[in-house]
């Protein structure tokens, strides 16, 4: 029972986090070690700036703009 709702707490903060723009750099490492192990992975301060630019339009990329 407690093994579930462990589970269900890292969900539940995972989407937490999502939802206020925080990313998730240990998904983002796991990911990138089982599907893509052939390539590079960023540190966290890579990882930070590619998720806010990628959410908030930087470099003139597109994405939200309040202004």
């Amino acid at each position: 029972m407690f093994g579930n709702l462990g589970q269900a707490g890292k969900y539940l903060g995972q989407a937490a986090r999502m939802l206020v723009g925080i990313p998730d750099y240990d998904n983002y490492v796991q990911h990138m070690a089982t599907n893509h192990p052939d390539q590079p992975v960023m540190d966290y301060e890579a990882f930070f700036r590619d998720r806010q630019e990628a959410r908030y339009g930087g470099s003139g990329k597109g994405g939200f703009r309040c202004c």
